[in-house]
C-alpha cells in the first residue's frame, strides 16, 4: 500500500510539474530535479538510494527504443560518422582525460578507479536531450545529440567494466576495444532480429491493443538476451528502436501507430520524470555517506565542478575538430555536383554496356539514378543544415550528463576506494551539468540567434502534396480492381478524383451504399499508394524528415477516417 500511494504521489507530482514548467519558462527536467533534492531533505524521508539495475534495466531501456523509434533514420545515417567519432572517440578521451585529473588530485585511488569514473561521467544522457529538443535548436544538432546519447553508453559500459577489472587485474587497451566491438555487434545482430521479428508478429494482429502491448516488452526482449551475451543491452534496445522505427509505416496499421504514439508518449513522460525526480531525490542519501566518510561534502563539490569543467573542455576539442573537419568536407561540395551532373547525363544518355540483356540493364539504371539522386539531397541537406561555429556551441553546450551517470557511479564495486565520494562527485557532474548546462541553453541559443529558423516550409509541403496526389492519381490511371477483381465503376473513379483533394468525406450521404463502400475501398487504395510514394521519398531522402512525418500522419488520419465512416456504413 505504501508503494501504491508513493506511485500516485509521484505521478501528481509529474503531472504538476510539467503543467507549471511552461509557465515559469524552466525545463521540467530541471524542476524535477530540483523538487527531488528539496523532498530528499525533509526530515520525514529516509535517505533513498537506487538500484542501478532499475534505471539501466528497467527505465532506459523503454525510453533508449522509443528515442530509437521517432529518430528519423535517413538523418541518423547522414550523420553516422559525426556521432560515430562522439559516441566512441569522445567517450574514450572523456574517460582518460577525467581518469588522469583525478589520479593525480586522488592518487590512493588508483588510476584504474579513477579512469573508472571517468568513463561513468563521460556519456552524455539520451533523456536530458529532451531539453535539447525544446530549445528550437536546428532539427541536425536534435540528430547528433540524440544518436550520441543512445549509442555512447555502450562505449561507457564496457570502459567501466575494463577499468574495474583493471583494478585487481592487468587489462590491454586490444581487449578493451575486442569488448568493445564483440559487445556492440552482438547488440546490434540481437536487436535488428528483435526489430524485425516484432514487426512481422505485429503486422498479423488484428488487435490494436495487442499490438501496442508487444511494443511494450520490444525493448526488454531486446535487452535481456543481449546483456545475458555480456553485450549491451541499451544498443540492443537501440538498434529494435531503428528496425521498428524505420518499417513501422512499411507494415503496421494506421489505427496501430496512432495507438502506438498515444501510449507511449504517456510512457515516455512518465518515465522520464521519474528519472529526473529519481536523480534529486538520492542527493540527501549521497550527502550523508560523504559526511560520515570525510566530514564534509565541500571535497566533492570541488572535485565535481573540476570534473564537469573537464568533460566540457575535452567536448569542446573534439566539437571543434568535427566542426572543421565538417567544413572542410563542404568546400568539395561543387565538385561532388559537377561529379552527379556528369552521372545523371552519363545514365540518361550513355549507351547501355555490351552483352548485358535490356531488362537487367534498366534496372541498372534505376538503381544507379536512384543513388545519384540520394547522394544529391544528402548534398542538399548537408548545405541546408551546415555547422558552423555557432552550432558547435551549442554541440558543446548541451552535452549534458544524466541518469546514466549516476547509475553507473552507483554500480562501482563495494570495496572501491573512496566509493562515496566518487558517486557524490558523479552526481554533481550529472546534476550540474543538467541544471547548468539545460537552464542556460535556451539562452544560449537565443544569443547565438539560432531560434530565429522559419517553421513550417510552405513551398516544401505543397510539392509534397503535390507528389503525393500525383501518386495516387497514377494508381487511379492504372486502373484499380475491386475486392472481386471487376473494376471499380467510372463514376466511383471520377468521385475518388475529385475527394482526392481533401481525401476526408469518404463518401457524400446522397450516395447509394453500393457506391460509398466502392468510393471508400477506392479511396483506400489511394491511401496505401500515397503510403508508398512516401515511403520512397522518404529512401531518397529528398524531403526533410519533418515534412515526411507530418505527411505520413495526415496519411494516416485520412485512412482512419475513411475506416470510421465504412465502420459506420457496415
Amino acid at each position: 500500500m505504501d508503494l501504491l500511494v508513493v506511485l500516485v504521489v509521484a505521478v501528481l507530482v509529474v503531472v504538476a510539474v510539467t503543467s507549471v514548467a511552461p509557465r515559469v519558462g524552466v525545463a521540467a527536467p530541471l524542476l524535477l530535479v530540483l523538487v527531488g533534492i528539496g523532498v530528499s531533505f525533509l526530515p520525514f524521508v529516509p535517505p533513498i538510494e537506487v538500484e542501478p539495475e532499475l534505471v539501466l534495466g528497467v527505465i532506459l531501456p523503454p525510453l533508449l527504443y522509443s528515442s530509437a523509434a521517432n529518430m528519423p533514420a535517413m538523418d541518423f545515417r547522414r550523420d553516422l560518422r559525426t556521432i560515430s567519432v562522439f559516441s566512441v572517440l569522445l567517450v574514450a578521451a572523456s574517460a582518460l582525460v577525467v581518469g588522469v585529473v583525478l589520479h593525480a588530485l586522488l592518487p590512493d585511488i588508483g588510476l584504474a578507479t579513477a579512469v573508472a569514473v571517468g568513463a561513468v561521467v563521460s556519456p552524455t544522457d539520451a533523456v536530458a536531450t529532451s531539453i535539447v529538443r525544446k530549445a528550437g535548436v536546428s532539427p541536425r544538432i536534435v540528430t547528433v545529440l540524440e544518436g550520441e546519447s543512445l549509442l555512447n553508453d555502450a562505449s561507457a559500459l564496457v570502459l567501466l567494466r575494463s577499468a574495474v577489472v583493471a583494478t585487481a587485474a592487468t587489462v590491454s587497451v586490444v581487449e578493451v576495444a575486442g569488448d568493445f566491438v564483440l559487445a556492440v555487434v552482438i547488440a546490434v545482430a540481437v536487436g535488428w532480429v528483435v526489430g524485425r521479428v516484432q514487426l512481422a508478429v505485429r503486422a498479423r494482429l488484428a488487435l490494436p491493443q495487442a499490438n501496442v502491448a508487444i511494443s511494450l516488452v520490444a525493448p526488454f526482449v531486446a535487452y535481456l538476451p543481449a546483456e545475458h551475451l555480456e553485450a549491451s543491452g541499451l544498443v540492443a534496445a537501440v538498434t529494435a528502436g531503428l528496425v521498428t522505427g524505420h518499417g513501422g509505416a512499411r507494415y503496421l496499421r494506421a489505427e496501430d501507430r496512432a495507438s502506438q504514439r498515444a501510449v507511449w508518449r504517456t510512457l515516455e513522460l512518465l518515465l522520464e520524470s521519474a528519472v529526473f525526480l529519481l536523480m534529486g531525490l538520492e542527493v540527501s542519501g549521497l550527502v550523508l555517506d560523504v559526511r560520515e566518510a570525510h566530514g564534509s561534502e565541500l571535497l566533492a563539490l570541488g572535485l565535481g565542478a573540476l570534473t564537469a569543467a573537464v568533460v566540457v573542455a575535452v567536448r569542446a576539442v573534439f566539437v571543434t575538430a568535427s566542426v572543421w573537419g565538417l567544413a572542410r568536407r563542404s568546400r568539395r561540395i561543387p565538385e561532388l555536383r559537377d561529379v552527379l551532373a556528369r552521372a545523371e547525363h552519363r545514365l540518361a544518355h550513355g549507351p547501355d554496356r555490351p552483352g548485358v540483356p535490356a531488362p537487367e540493364a534498366e534496372r541498372r539504371r534505376r538503381l544507379l539514378r536512384r543513388r545519384v539522386r540520394r547522394k544529391r539531397a544528402d548534398i542538399d541537406y548537408f548545405t541546408a543544415e551546415a555547422f558552423g561555429p555557432r552550432e558547435g556551441v551549442v554541440l558543446v553546450w548541451a552535452g549534458m550528463r544524466g541518469a546514466v551517470t549516476l547509475a553507473a557511479a552507483q554500480s562501482l564495486p563495494s570495496g572501491t576506494p573512496q566509493r562515496s565520494l566518487l558517486v557524490l562527485v558523479a552526481f554533481v557532474v550529472a546534476a550540474g551539468t543538467l541544471l547548468v548546462q539545460g537552464g542556460t541553453l535556451p539562452w544560449v541559443v537565443r544569443r547565438l540567434g539560432l531560434t530565429d529558423r522559419p517553421g513550417d516550409d510552405g513551398a516544401e509541403r505543397a510539392a509534397l502534396t503535390a507528389e503525393l496526389r500525383q501518386a495516387a492519381l497514377r494508381r487511379l490511371d492504372d486502373g484499380p480492381r475491386r475486392r472481386d477483381g471487376t473494376p471499380f465503376p467510372n463514376a466511383v473513379v471520377e468521385g475518388a478524383r475529385r475527394e482526392l483533394a481533401t481525401i476526408d468525406a469518404a463518401g457524400t450521404d446522397d450516395e447509394d451504399a453500393s457506391t460509398r463502400a466502392d468510393l471508400q475501398h477506392l479511396l483506400l487504395v489511394l491511401l496505401d499508394a500515397q503510403r508508398d510514394e512516401l515511403l520512397r521519398l522518404r529512401d531518397l531522402g529528398t524531403y526533410s524528415s519533418k515534412a515526411l512525418d507530418q505527411a505520413l500522419v495526415r496519411v494516416d488520419a485520412a485512412q482512419i477516417g475513411v475506416q470510421m465512416r465504412a465502420a459506420e456504413d457496415g
